[in-house]
């Protein structure tokens, strides 16, 4: 099949690298001329675990392209789909004006049947204004799909190519039709394809996301009150996850959560639901959380240096929003950071995917270390942000000659609490007791 794909951040990119995969002719479209030529030399733009092999294959077979032209993707394609920016806006608000942009070129240039798809994040009824402003210019027969994502960043591939469910929310039986055969050597373990109307799906995606954001909040509310009562916010979790009406995900408590998807897609459903004079009480409280989440170790912090932080030099580990991305986006880091330097501390930083992101916001605030042990080096304090991997077992020795004291402010609970006693580390985390020396 032929398909283009308007937009190449981490979802076009994906979708359209993973459906030339299976053997489709793809083309992809971006206005950035720089970002386009890039990608034709064979350079992925974005970090994505197992993306470059896909993308590098792909090219190689003449089944990936890439083109500045919106007029050239909409004459190949016959399905469009539209993974544009929906950013959130002042009022909390996605951002439209990317997608309905794209929405009235499209309805200029098209002259042949085509399926154009929303693969972006967007609210409920976005389809239908999609359809009646291409239908304004367009001289030919067209549908509108709603085809959400459910992309984890730093699994985004293994994702697209073995869904655990598709969601094409479509009335035309020609446009669904279309959109099965596409998807059908995805589905092959027989993972469902489900069919419904277009703001149901629209409102499927939101929900989503929405629920797995109040799930992480919710936990974050309990390890909270773990610390004020002695309990171990991890026993509770052991507990908590054994029950299959629960489940084991999204129970891990932290220092909040970030990127792309999450603080957007609640405040959009919030303002989504005020503007039909209904509030979203719980996603009230699960942006408020969040928002306060992000900064609990800050407390703990200054308490361990009795508010004296001036002239410190602190380690971070980890900048990314999560681990296996360079996302920094809503990164719970960058509060952290913002934090620490108001209160006139240095900042060593080591993260092996985000720093150049990083970089770019900070520039020469901060310093960005080589290895995650270079960082450490006459620091007062190792302050973890995110949970990679290689952060998980490291050196302590390493940790303690490097350190000035051997303390650590954990966000992401990567260590157990008697290994801290055995190593004789003082230790902060979330949810737990305290390790003091």
């Amino acid at each position: 099949m032929k398909i283009s794909v308007i937009g190449t951040g981490y979802v076009g990119l994906v979708t359209g690298t993973c459906l030339a995969e299976t053997g489709n002719e793809v083309i992809c479209v971006d206005i950035d001329e720089q970002k386009v030529q890039k990608m034709r030399d064979g350079e992925v733009p974005i970090y994505e675990p197992h993306l470059d092999v896909l993308f590098e294959r792909n090219i190689k077979a003449d089944r990936l392209k890439f083109t500045t032209s919106l007029k050239e993707g909409l004459e190949h394609g016959q399905i469009v789909f539209l993974a544009l920016p929906t950013p959130e806006d002042d009022d909390g608000s996605a951002d439209l004006s990317y997608v309905l942009g794209v929405a009235e070129e499209i309805g200029k240039i098209i002259n042949t049947y085509k399926v154009i798809v929303d693969k972006s994040t967007v609210p409920v009824g976005t389809a239908e204004k999609v359809h009646t402003i291409i239908a304004k210019n367009a001289r030919c027969e067209f549908d509108v799909v709603s085809n959400p994502e459910f992309l984890r960043e730093g699994f985004s591939v293994d994702d697209f190519l073995k869904p655990e469910r598709i969601i094409i929310g479509s009335s035309s039986e020609k446009a669904t039709e279309l959109m099965k055969k596409l998807y059908k050597p995805f589905v092959r373990s027989g993972n469902p394809i489900i069919i419904m109307d277009e703001k149901s799906a629209e409102l499927t995606k939101y929900a989503a996301n929405s629920f797995l954001a109040t799930k992480i909040t919710f936990m974050n509310e309990i390890a909270n009150y773990c610390e004020k009562v002695g309990a171990d916010v991890d026993q509770v979790r052991k507990g908590m996850g054994t029950d299959s009406r629960i489940g084991k995900r999204f129970l891990f408590p932290g220092i909040g959560y970030g990127g792309s998807c999450f603080p957007k897609d609640v405040k959009a459903l919030h303002k989504s639901g005020k503007d039909e004079n209904y509030e979203f009480k719980i996603l009230k409280s699960v942006v408020e959380v969040n928002t306060s989440q992000k900064t609990v170790l800050i407390p703990k912090i200054k308490d361990y240096f009795k508010n004296d932080l001036s002239g410190k030099t602190f380690a971070i580990w980890g900048l990314a929003f999560k681990p296996e991305t360079d996302d920094i986006r809503e990164a719970p880091s960058l509060d952290v950071i913002n934090g620490l330097l108001d209160m006139g501390v240095k900042i060593r930083a080591f993260d092996p995917e985000a720093m150049k992101n990083v970089a770019r916001k900070y520039g020469d605030k901060i310093d960005y270390m080589n290895t995650m042990y270079e960082a450490l080096e006459s620091a007062d304090a190792l302050v973890i942000c995110t949970e990679w991997s290689i952060f998980r077992t490291p050196d302590f020795d390493k940790i303690k000659k490097s350190l000035k004291t051997p303390v650590i402010f954990d966000g992401r609970n990567l260590y157990d609490i008697l290994d801290m006693e055995k190593e004789e580390i003082s230790y902060y985390s979330i949810g737990r007791k305290e390790v003091k020396f």
